[in-house]
């Protein structure tokens, strides 16, 4: 965990001080909320993403650094782009069924780090990473239930949430698609009642 604090310490650095509530997130309208449980619709999103194997922590530590030199001028034509919130973490080929038990992640699995490309973007126009384990692609519109949690990230947390999370979507009679993401959106040292960490998963259209 020592290494995903690591990681969010820097995330806390670029968000943090006066501008840090103006911090821009992905486009989407509520569809449905019952306490820290929501139903989102989530429009069309450029995200830029890098595959890094290993324990949870490195490997969100090792994909924040390859996406933060992107978006810091790591591209052609040396272009800034703006930060935005949440950093989200997906497991590599860890889709959950519904009835599946959440056990802790095994040390050299896979994982996708994301950063959400500023709103309005497009794919046509997003300057072209250095880095080749860097990539961009657009996410199609998409149906995602989510919930909401205060505290620290640890693995024991997320699993909770993410067992809470799959139970709620079961009662409304909703299917689960897809891997469970995980979405940070803190600096390091705010107060663990005042973090705002999310578990995610996409919902089948009927």
């Amino acid at each position: 965990m020592k290494h995903l604090w690591i990681a969010l310490a820097v995330i806390g650095t670029l968000v943090a001080g006066p501008a840090a509530n103006a911090t821009e997130e992905p486009e989407w309208t509520l569809v449905h909320r019952d306490g820290a449980f929501e139903i989102r619709d989530y429009a069309p999103t450029v995200v830029a993403e890098t595959e890094v194997s290993g324990e949870r922590g490195q490997a969100i530590n090792e994909g924040f650094r390859r996406l933060a030199r992107f978006i810091f001028g790591g591209n052609e034509p040396n272009r800034s782009i703006a930060m935005t919130a949440p950093v989200a973490q997906r497991q590599v080929g860890q889709d959950i069924a519904m009835t599946a038990p959440v056990t802790q992640a095994r040390s050299g699995n896979a994982w996708i780090v994301t950063f959400y490309m500023p709103p309005g973007s497009t794919l046509a126009a997003m300057p072209r990473p250095l880095d080749t384990s860097v990539s961009l692609r657009e996410t199609p519109a998409r149906r995602v239930a989510v919930l909401r949690f205060n505290g620290l990230a640890t693995q024991n947390n997320i699993n909770e949430h993410v067992e809470t999370l799959m139970q709620r979507v079961a009662a409304r009679g909703e299917r689960a698609i897809g891997p469970v993401t995980y979405a940070f959106y803190n600096p390091p040292w705010t107060l663990p009642w005042a973090r705002r960490n999310e578990v995610m998963i996409e919902l089948a259209r009927v």
